[in-house]
C-alpha cells in the first residue's frame, strides 16, 4: 500500500476549507492584494456594472498576474464560449524583452480587458464577409478569473469587428441585465427601494456515462460519434435499476475524489455524486451560483470530467443517447430569481395565496413558458438530445409545467375566483417509532413535465448533458423579462395597484401550459399534435 499517497490524500481532504477556491482570483484574493480604492472600484463594476476604468484594470492586471505567477503561471489566455458547443481559448506568455537580452514578466490593464483572436473560423464566421477576420475578447469581470495547468484563464465575451456577438456568454449577460431591470421595475411598485439587482441563479446537474478505454478503443461508432450504432443489446440493462444510488465501485470512487479535488480548487461548488440509473452512468450535482458563473462552471466540469477519466483509464462520454436501451443523459437547469438583498423571488412562502409578489412572479413564468414554448424547446434541441426526450427517463418534447398539489390549488382558486382552502401540512409516516416523521413537500418530482416547480425553483429536464447552458438561459431570462416589462407597464399605469383580476386573466390565458403537466409522455404527444393541427392547418 502507497502510505505516502493515502497520507497525501488525507491531508488535503483535511484542509478542503483552504485549498477550495486557492487557484481562483476570488473576492477574498482581491481583497488582500489590491489597494482598497482599486478594490472599491473594481466591486462597483462587478456588484453595480459600473464602467471600469483603465487605469484601475492596470493595477488589477499588474496584481492579478503576480498571484498567477506564484501558482506557476507563464501565460494568460482570455477563455470565451464560441458557438461550437466548447470553450476557445489562445495563449500569450508575460514575457517582455528587455535591454541586454533579458526579458520582464508583463501583463497591462488593456490586455486584461481586450483580446483580439481571429473569428472568422467559427460557426458564426459566416455573417461577415471572409476578409473580416478580426474579432475581440473583453473581459467579463463579473466571474472570476483562475490559474489552470500554468496559465492564467480571464472569462471574456466574443464579438466580431463590427460588434455582433459570436458567442454565447454576451446573449447570456444582456439576458441578465433585461430581467435585472424589468424586475427591479416589479419590486418598486410593491415599494421595495432597497434591491438595485435582481439575478438568475442555475445549478446545473451534469450526468455522463463512464467506460474503460481499451474497450471504447475498439469501437469506431463511439470514437467518431459518441455512441454506440450497431451490435446486441447488453445482457444486463436496468431490469432492476440496482445500479441506481448503489455503491460507487472503487475505479469510479478514485474518478470521483480527483475530479472533486480539481473542481474545488477553480472554486466549483461540486456537492453531490452518485450512480445514475443506467449502468456506468453517474451524475454530478453542483451547489447553485449567477448564472454566468455557473455556465462558465459547467463547461469546466465537462473539460474536467474528460481530461480525469482518461488519467483513470476510462472514458467519459457526454453523448446524450450513448447506448441504446438505457437511459441517456441530461442536465437538469434548476433555475430560480434572487434580489441582491438575499430574497429568492420564486419562494412561495408559507402562505403563497397571500403571497401577491410570489404570484407575480409565478404568473409571469407561466405566461413566458406559454408564448415562448417554441423558443424553449429549441434552446436544448440537438442531434444528441433528440434521442433522449421522450424515452422512459426524459420529459417529452412538448413543454408545458408542474406545479404541484399545493400551488395548483392556489392558481386553480384565482382563476376561479373562489377562496383557498389550504391543506394541512401533511407528514409521511413510516411506522417505526425510532424514525422520525417526514414532512411532505408540496410538489412532488413530476417526470412527465419539462419545466417543473421544485419548492423555491423551476427545474428545466429537457437540456441535454453536453449542451452548454447559456443558451437556455439565456431564452428563460430573455422571456420572463419580455413579460416583467409588459406586466411592469400596466401596473405602472394603473390608477390603484389592484392585482386580483390580473392574476385572474394571466392564469386563465396561460394554463395550458400547466394544465397538461400531468398527463402522460403519449397523451402529451396527442395534444402536442392537436395544438398543431389547430395552430398551423386551421389558420
Amino acid at each position: 500500500m502507497d502510505t505516502t499517497k493515502n497520507n497525501e490524500e488525507g491531508k488535503f481532504m483535511s484542509n478542503v476549507t483552504e485549498q477550495f477556491s486557492s487557484m481562483v482570483f476570488d473576492d477574498a484574493t482581491m481583497e488582500a492584494l489590491l489597494p482598497k480604492q482599486t478594490y472599491r472600484a473594481l466591486q462597483k463594476t462587478i456588484k453595480n456594472g459600473a464602467k471600469l476604468d483603465e487605469a484601475v484594470a492596470t493595477v488589477v492586471a499588474n496584481a492579478m498576474k503576480d498571484w498567477a505567477i506564484g501558482l506557476g503561471a507563464t501565460h494568460y489566455t482570455h477563455w470565451f464560449q464560441p458557438m461550437t458547443g466548447v470553450t476557445a481559448e489562445k495563449h500569450d506568455s508575460f514575457i517582455s524583452p528587455k535591454d541586454g537580452g533579458k526579458i520582464i514578466m508583463e501583463f497591462s490593464g488593456k490586455e486584461l480587458m481586450q483580446g483580439e483572436p481571429d473569428a472568422s473560423s467559427f460557426p458564426s464566421g459566416g455573417i461577415r464577409a471572409t476578409f473580416e477576420a478580426r474579432g475581440y475578447t473583453a473581459w467579463d469581470a463579473t466571474s472570476y478569473a483562475f490559474v489552470k495547468e500554468g496559465v492564467l484563464y480571464i472569462p471574456t465575451v466574443f464579438c466580431s469587428y463590427g460588434g455582433e456577438a459570436l458567442d454565447q456568454k454576451t446573449a447570456l449577460l444582456r439576458s441578465m441585465e433585461a430581467i435585472s431591470k424589468q424586475a427591479v421595475r416589479i419590486l418598486r411598485l410593491f415599494g421595495n427601494e432597497e434591491v438595485t439587482q435582481v439575478k438568475t441563479t442555475v445549478g446545473p446537474e451534469q450526468e455522463y456515462f463512464l467506460v474503460d478505454k481499451e474497450l471504447y478503443d475498439q469501437r469506431k461508432d463511439l470514437i467518431y460519434t459518441g455512441r454506440t450504432l450497431f451490435g446486441c443489446r447488453a445482457p444486463k440493462g436496468q431490469e432492476l435499476d440496482d445500479h441506481y444510488f448503489g455503491a460507487i465501485k472503487p475505479r469510479v470512487k478514485a474518478y470521483m475524489k480527483e475530479l472533486n479535488d480539481e473542481l474545488w480548487k477553480l472554486g466549483v461548488l461540486a456537492k453531490t455524486e452518485h450512480n445514475e440509473v443506467a449502468p456506468a452512468q453517474h451524475e454530478l450535482a453542483p451547489v447553485f451560483s449567477t448564472t454566468n458563473i455557473a455556465s462558465d462552471h459547467n463547461q469546466l466540469t465537462m473539460e474536467i470530467m474528460q481530461k480525469i477519466a482518461k488519467k483513470h483509464g476510462m472514458v467519459c462520454l457526454l453523448h446524450e443517447k450513448p447506448f441504446a436501451g438505457v437511459n441517456g443523459s441530461g442536465k437538469h437547469n434548476n433555475w430560480s430569481i434572487s434580489t441582491d438583498t438575499g430574497i429568492n423571488l420564486l419562494d412561495p412562502g408559507e402562505t403563497p395565496y397571500e403571497n401577491a409578489q410570489f404570484l407575480l412572479f409565478l404568473a409571469a413564468v407561466i405566461k413566458a413558458v406559454d408564448e415562448y414554448q417554441d423558443l424553449i424547446r429549441i434552446s436544448v434541441a440537438s442531434a444528441g438530445n433528440d434521442h433522449r426526450l421522450g424515452a422512459n427517463e426524459a420529459p417529452p418534447a412538448i413543454v408545458s409545467m408542474f406545479l404541484g398539489t399545493d400551488l395548483q390549488a392556489v392558481v386553480d382558486a384565482i382563476m376561479t375566483d373562489k377562496p383557498y382552502a389550504k391543506g394541512t401540512k401533511e407528514t409521511i409516516k413510516l411506522g417505526v417509532n425510532t424514525i422520525p416523521k417526514l414532512p411532505k413537500d408540496t410538489t412532488d418530482r413530476n417526470r412527465t413535465s419539462p419545466f417543473a416547480f421544485t419548492g423555491n425553483k423551476f427545474e428545466l429536464r429537457s437540456l441535454g448533458s453536453s449542451d452548454s447552458i447559456s443558451c437556455c438561459n439565456t431564452v428563460l431570462n430573455t422571456a420572463v423579462a419580455e413579460v416583467l416589462d409588459e406586466f411592469a407597464t400596466q401596473l405602472e399605469k394603473a390608477k390603484d395597484f389592484e392585482l386580483k383580476q390580473h392574476f385572474i386573466s394571466s392564469f386563465r390565458r396561460h394554463s395550458r401550459s400547466i394544465r397538461e403537466s400531468s398527463l402522460t409522455a403519449t397523451d402529451m404527444m396527442r395534444h402536442g399534435l392537436r395544438k398543431l393541427r389547430r395552430e398551423v392547418f386551421l389558420t
